[in-house]
């Protein structure tokens, strides 16, 4: 828990606080942050306005460590904004061009603006098991984190930034 903690005011202190402008239409529009299993169960379901932010927090299955993927509502596009690891371990790491890689100052590395929309406003995710502990977590400790694995290891779930007006 306290390691979760120390990576929530990490991702806090080195968040850019600069706001991406949206257009008074997207600004008013009532987005909404939902993960649903492939049931159409609901797992998620939160107000994500323009300019929110929200992450996928898990552990790698090998290292054992924390990894994040940090995601912005930008003017109604869901985008990939950045990613934290405190490792280079099988499958993770920087690809030349897509973001910058900075030192997270404790041995691990944030890469940060990729800035990459996600097609369709959704993306699938396979939820790992309870050790794993999928969940999503809200950088400015605005919600509660959510367990995705408590509720759905194992199962596919879409992850998607929806327009309610």
């Amino acid at each position: 828990m306290q390691r979760q903690q120390q990576l929530m005011a990490l991702l806090f202190i080195c968040m850019p606080f600069a706001e991406v402008g949206a257009s008074p239409a997207s600004a008013s529009a009532s987005w909404r942050l939902s993960v649903t299993t492939e049931q159409g169960e609901t797992l998620v379901d939160r107000q994500a306005p323009a300019g929110s932010r929200w992450c996928i927090e898990w552990k790698h299955s090998v290292k054992h460590f924390t990894v994040l993927d940090c995601y912005r509502n930008v003017a109604g596009v869901m985008q990939l904004e950045r990613s934290h690891q405190p490792d280079f371990a099988a499958g993770l790491g920087h690809v030349f061009g897509r973001g910058e890689q900075v030192s997270d100052g404790q041995g691990g590395y944030w890469i940060n603006a990729i800035n990459e929309p996600v097609a369709n406003n959704r993306y699938l995710l396979r939820v790992g098991s309870p050790a794993v502990n999928h969940q999503v977590v809200w950088p400015d400790g605005e919600h509660p984190s959510v367990s995705l694995s408590e509720q759905a290891a194992g199962q596919r779930v879409v992850i998607q930034l929806i327009d309610n007006s």
